[in-house]
Parts: C-alpha cells; structure tokens; sequence
C-alpha cells in the first residue's frame, strides 16, 4: 500500500459522506478532552492527575459496560439512526460541560456521555466494510479513519490550548457541541437504510444478549493474530495513560508552563500518531504484523520511560515517537478484524474488541492517576517501566504459544 492509497476509499461516495460527518465530530471532540483536562487542573491543580485519572477511568467504564451490547444493536438495529441519535445525546452533555461548578458534575456527564459514544464508535467501525463496494478498499478506509481520528487529535489540542488562553476553557466546549450538530445532518443525508439488512425483530432474553456478547469475545481471541494484537494494546494502555493524564500536570505543575505548550505536547503527540496511521501499511509487509506490534509497543514504552528526565523540547520529540508508535500498534487489531471476521459478525466483534481495549485503559488510567499523584518526579518512569514489563511477558507468551 503506498502513502496516499487511504485517500482512494473517499472515491467510495457513501463512504466520503459517513467519513466527513465522522470528521466534523472529531474535531470537537478533542477539544472537549482537553477542555476537560484544563478542568481537572482548575478543580485540582497538583491533584489534576488524581481528578483525571478518575475521569477518564469512568469514561473506558462507560465503553466496557457497555461496549458489547453496543456491538449487538449495530448488528440488529438501523446504524443510521444510531449515529444520529447518539450524536445529538453527546451534543446535548458536551454543552452542559460549559455550566459545572463541582467534580461530581463533571464525573456524572463524562459517565453519560461516554455511554453514548459506545453506541456510537461499534455502529460507525461496522458501517465501513458495507459502505466500500470494493474489498481492497478495506484497508484503506480503516487507514483513513484511523488517521482523520489522529490528525484532528493533533489539529484539536493545539487549536483548544490556544483559543483557551483567549476565550476560556470551559467554552472550547461550545465548539464540540456544534460539531455535533453538524456530524448528525451530514449523516441525516446519507441514505444509507440499507445497511439495515432484514433481520427478524425479536425480543431478547438476558441470556441470549450474554451469549452474544461471549460470542464477540470468542471470536476476537480465537484468532491468534488478533489475540496477541489486542494484549499489545494493554501494553500501550499502561504507557499511553501516563501521556493522558500526566502531562498536564506535568507541564503546567512542574515544568511551570502555560495551557498553550500543554497543547503543543499533545499535538507532537498526534504528529506522530497521523505520521504512523498513514505509513503503517507501507512499513509492515508481513501477514502477521508481529514485529510492528512489538516495535510499536516499545516505542511508547521507551518514551514515556524517559519523559520525566528531559527538558520540554526532547519532551515533544518523545511525545511524536510515542504517538508514532501507539499508532502502530492500534491499527493492525482493526484491520484484521476485517480481514478474518464474517462480515455479519463483525459488529459482535468491534464491540468486543471495544470495550476489551477500554479495560487496558481502565487498568492504566489508576495506574497514571497513582504514579502522578505520588510520584510527580518518576510518574512517567514508573508507568513506562510497567508498560516494558508487561510487553516482556506477553511477547514470551506469544512466542512460547507457537
């Protein structure tokens, strides 16, 4: 796959329409995550990584209850509505963020609004293959989702530290809200009611929603391949959570700097993640995609490793190589879950997937918020060195499984 073959999938109409709605909505929604990073320092300020961590801990808590079940209703109900409906909840919580006085405010609408996005985030993966009349398009379609959701992460945090300084934190919220807006009629006008295969409307027992559930899991896990992608991912989650939610604090708490440099450190993140999402299929040649996992997960353990040590011109330098190598390690999981999943399962699957990859980042979230807290000076170190511990482990499982 050469460099620019992602853009080839928006020739596939029905998919540049859901691809642009998708877009406008992401764009806000990375200014509302750090908006609400700029919360957690103005509730806390030292204590920001304890009130971070708490907030991002009920956010993946919200796609693990949920996840799956979201799964289920992408497969047996109209995706259309879905994503509309979803779209207008999150427009409706984003702009209460703007009014809240108290954590427990915030705790409450991250909570909900996250439920939401769990619906929403299996209902958009599982559209794409049907959207793409041609299956080499596969590839390139996640790629270019995969690499618009990095890209406006970098574009986002940038733009939100900046407009912080001369508008305010809490308004960067606004933004978010009518991003919402807009994505719902982008996606109104995309007739896309086919999607809705004709399934038999029944009712279902608890018993039969867990068996599907069981069902997504099994599916994901029985496949070696996408197995050892996804405990790649837990590696990533225990580093990567560290970035999330300590160097705000970091930056402004130790480093004494300002909501502007906060949000350059988050964009030479995103840097590096966009750079990866759109190289990864040039870089990796190799059916299994092993050795991109493993170097990917060593290149945000590395990085985080050493973040505490370094002045903040090497920091943003890491930042990009460990944006560069969570995007790495993000995407192959994605990608064969399309190559080997059953179409008609594939909802099931996404879902899992979804909300196993949030329990990674539920572990790594206390993790980050006890490190940051504690350990101000060694928080990055001690998260990396976990995160290399555990990338140890699970390579020697892979290898001795085989």
């Amino acid at each position: 796959m050469k460099l620019l073959d992602p853009f080839k999938s928006l020739k596939e109409p029905l998919f540049a329409r859901l691809y642009f709605a998708q877009a406008i909505s992401l764009l806000g929604d990375a200014f509302t995550w750090i908006g609400i990073a700029l919360l957690a320092f103005e509730f806390g300020g030292h204590q920001s990584a304890k009130i971070l961590a708490m907030a991002l801990t009920l956010r993946v808590s919200a796609y693990i209850l949920f996840g799956s079940y979201a799964g289920i209703i992408a497969d047996h109900y109209n995706r259309k509505k879905i994503l509309i409906f979803t779209n207008i909840a999150r427009m409706v919580i984003v702009f209460s963020l703007v009014f809240i006085h108290h954590i427990w405010q915030m705790y409450i609408l991250i909570f909900l609004l996250n439920i939401f996005n769990a619906f929403f985030s299996p209902a958009f993966k599982a559209c794409i293959p049907q959207l793409i009349s041609r299956k080499e398009n596969y590839k390139n379609a996640i790629a270019m989702a995969n690499a618009t959701w990095q890209l406006l992460g970098m574009i986002g945090p940038g733009l939100a530290g900046i407009l912080a300084i001369f508008w305010g934190s809490r308004q960067i919220f606004i933004v978010d809200a009518f991003s919402f807006i807009v994505s719902s009629l982008l996606v109104s006008f995309i007739p896309f009611s086919f999607l809705n295969k004709k399934i038999e409307q029944v009712q279902y027992s608890i018993s039969e929603i867990w068996h599907d559930v069981v069902s997504g899991t099994k599916l994901i896990f029985g496949n070696g391949a996408i197995r050892f992608a996804l405990l790649m991912e837990l590696v990533v989650a225990i580093a990567g959570a560290q970035i999330l939610v300590n160097t705000v604090g970091h930056i402004k708490g130790v480093l004494m700097l300002t909501d502007k440099e906060f949000g350059w450190a988050m964009t030479a993140f995103g840097i590096g993640a966009t750079i990866a999402a759109f190289t990864v299929n040039t870089i990796d040649k190799s059916k299994n995609k092993t050795l991109l996992l493993i170097a990917g997960a060593l290149m945000v353990s590395l990085s985080v490793s050493l973040a505490n040590s370094t002045p903040y011109a090497i920091l943003l330098i890491l930042w990009v190589i460990a944006g560069l190598g969570q995007s790495f390690t993000d995407m192959p999981s994605q990608i064969l879950i399309a190559e080997n999943i059953p179409l008609g399962k594939q909802g099931k699957a996404y879902g899992s997937h979804f909300a196993w990859t949030h329990l990674w980042w539920a572990i790594g979230y206390p993790i980050a918020g006890i490190t940051g807290s504690y350990f101000k000076n060694h928080d990055f170190l001690i998260g990396g060195l976990l995160a290399l511990g555990m990338l140890m482990i699970i390579c020697l499982y892979r290898f001795t499984e085989r």
